[in-house]
């Protein structure tokens, strides 16, 4: 049996009611929702989600367990290189239905079988791939980014390089030109 489609993120599940230990699949390929994503990477709006999800009904609702999985796409944390990878992740969540919900819960990740018999996959896919996708993406581990001088990329030449002196030096340095400036021929200072 397969379950059947509502909206791209929203799943029937009529079926199901009433009817502990019946299971359905849910195989399909819809377009990302918008605003999956963090500064630096995300899943791009309108590309492709595979869902391979299963529907069971249980006695307080619907437990959906699978994958979903998409490409992330963005830039690298250190060099700002484009970078594009596959990311996939477990779904395993149980939706309650209302009249089995705890009423006096405060637990913010129930989640609930709508009074259309529908459940709504869209924030539980939100929280679990962008809680995925890293804080800092880089495009490999050894990436030694940009120059924090000048934004020359460092993979270009890793000897690059600028003199710094110290600040608290700075003002000695001054004095040392100064110095030197006021010697004579003779290596004397006048």
């Amino acid at each position: 049996m397969t379950a059947q489609q509502g909206g791209d993120l929203s799943v029937e599940v009529k079926e199901l009611r009433g009817r502990p230990g019946t299971l359905e699949t849910l195989t399909r390929t819809v377009p990302m929702p918008a605003e999956f994503s963090t500064v630096l990477i995300g899943l791009p709006a309108g590309e492709d989600l595979e869902l391979d999800l299963r529907l069971e009904s249980v006695h307080e609702g619907v437990l959906v367990t699978g994958t979903a999985s998409a490409r992330a796409q963005g830039q690298c944390g250190r060099c700002l290189d484009e970078l594009a990878y596959p990311l996939t992740v477990d779904v395993m969540q149980l939706f309650t239905y209302p009249e089995r919900a705890e009423t006096d819960s405060e637990d913010e990740e129930e989640r609930l079988v709508t009074d259309g018999l529908t459940v709504e996959l869209e924030p539980v896919l939100r929280d679990l791939m962008v809680s995925a996708l890293p804080f800092r993406p880089v495009c490999r581990e050894d990436c030694p980014g940009l120059c924090s001088q000048c934004g020359f990329r460092m993979e270009d030449d890793p000897d690059h390089a600028h003199e710094q002196i110290d600040p608290r030096w700075a003002a000695l340095a001054g004095l040392a030109e100064d110095l030197e400036g006021s010697e004579d021929e003779d290596g004397r200072r006048g």
